[in-house]
């Protein structure tokens, strides 16, 4: 054959294998799309005046104070918005909201809920960070007229300290977040870790490393050095990068596998949790992966069940051996991946939204079904915005 005759058939080969590769691509992406349009969505809104309360700190926190903001927006007949470093309960006490809702609350002063309360304003709180952080939340929780956390076995702790009203919320995930995309080509992995390197993370690590090392792997996160055989894996880390929830779902998305591993909660060196306060409750990340259409591989929770069928939406390991095993075959086992990975998206945006979350919060404070009020027809001048 001619020289000019190959090379125009290698062309016209990439072209096709191009071709081929978009259209499968943006099937995929699609068919996910079609999937999430058939989910019913949350249309109440309930009748009341709600201050939203953010955290005020910045990153990692910001996304979360971005999506609550942004979904109870959508869920109240009036929102105001104020962040913890505010004079919350004189704005409050001015405005007269129907409930004062705090998230995380680790840094906000516990003398404004005592000055909400007596003058008759309802206070909730959202912790974020259970059982991590006991230490300080059991001094905070009692100052509240309701506890929601993200942890089922805080929920008896909290009760056993006089706390009346408290109730199981686990978090969730923001579709103005995380969704299915479909990324440029040169960026898609086999297998994918975000996070940072606990001490925890760093054991199952070591083993995986020669496994990780082997695969187009991505590891992006702080302290990652801590490898033991970190050399093996250096091209392949982003190490001490943060990423914000635009790039992290991209990544995600770009993924064929994305390994979720839950931090420890005896973890002495970072925790605050000397009572030793065991943790079952699924992470954020477990809900933000789901919604990506990506396979999920994730450790064992006693409680993740409640959430994910393991199997059938999502895939769960309990040892390095189990995890390599895993992996491995279902890089091998495309439609079984996508599969597993669709369902579990499905079911994401179904049941685990922000706004499923939040809908359960205000029937909980405000138990009378409200009636379906119109979200856009709505005066814009009833969401206001302070600080």
């Amino acid at each position: 054959m001619a020289p000019g005759l190959k090379r125009k058939t290698d062309e016209e080969a990439g072209r096709a294998a191009g071709y081929q590769l978009g259209w499968d691509h943006g099937y995929w992406y699609g068919l996910c799309e079609e999937a999430i349009g058939r989910i019913p969505q949350v249309n109440q809104v309930w009748p009341v005046h709600a201050m939203f309360v953010q955290t005020g700190k910045g990153f990692p926190y910001s996304p979360i104070d971005d999506a609550v903001r942004e979904t109870l927006a959508s869920l109240v007949q009036r929102l105001t918005v104020v962040n913890a470093t505010q004079p919350v309960a004189e704005l409050a006490l001015t405005d007269r909201p129907d409930v004062v809702i705090v998230l995380d609350g680790l840094q906000f002063d516990v003398g404004q809920i005592a000055a909400l309360k007596s003058n008759g304003i309802r206070t909730a709180i959202w912790l974020t960070d259970d059982p991590y952080y006991m230490d300080i939340t059991t001094s905070i929780v009692p100052h509240y007229d309701t506890v929601f956390t993200l942890e089922r076995n805080s929920v008896d702790f909290y009760k056993q300290l006089g706390c009346q009203n408290v109730h199981y919320l686990p978090f969730c995930f923001h579709p103005g977040q995380y969704r299915p995309a479909n990324p440029d080509r040169s960026s898609r992995k086999e297998i994918t870790f975000i996070g940072s390197a606990y001490l925890n993370r760093v054991s199952y690590f070591n083993e995986l490393t020669p496994y990780l090392a082997g695969k187009d792997t991505l590891i992006s996160g702080i302290w990652w050095d801590r490898l033991s055989k970190y050399d093996m894996l250096r091209s392949k880390i982003k190490l001490n990068h943060w990423m914000g929830p635009a790039e992290t779902a991209l990544t995600y998305n770009a993924s064929q596998i994305v390994i979720n591993m839950h931090r420890a909660h005896d973890d002495a060196l970072y925790n605050s949790n000397r009572i030793g306060l065991t943790a079952v409750s699924p992470n954020p990340r477990t809900f933000e992966i789901a919604a990506c259409a990506v396979l999920q591989v994730c450790d064992t929770r006693d409680d993740l069940a409640s959430f994910f069928k393991p199997g059938v939406e999502i895939v769960t390991y309990s040892s390095p051996s189990e995890l390599v095993e895993k992996m491995e075959y279902y890089l091998k086992h495309e439609d079984e991946r996508k599969q597993i990975a669709l369902r579990g998206m499905y079911r994401a945006f179904r049941d685990h939204t922000y706004a499923n979350r939040l809908s359960a919060m205000l029937s909980i404070l405000f138990p009378i079904t409200p009636p379906s009020l119109p979200i856009l027809n709505r005066p814009a001048e009833q969401n206001a915005r302070l600080g």
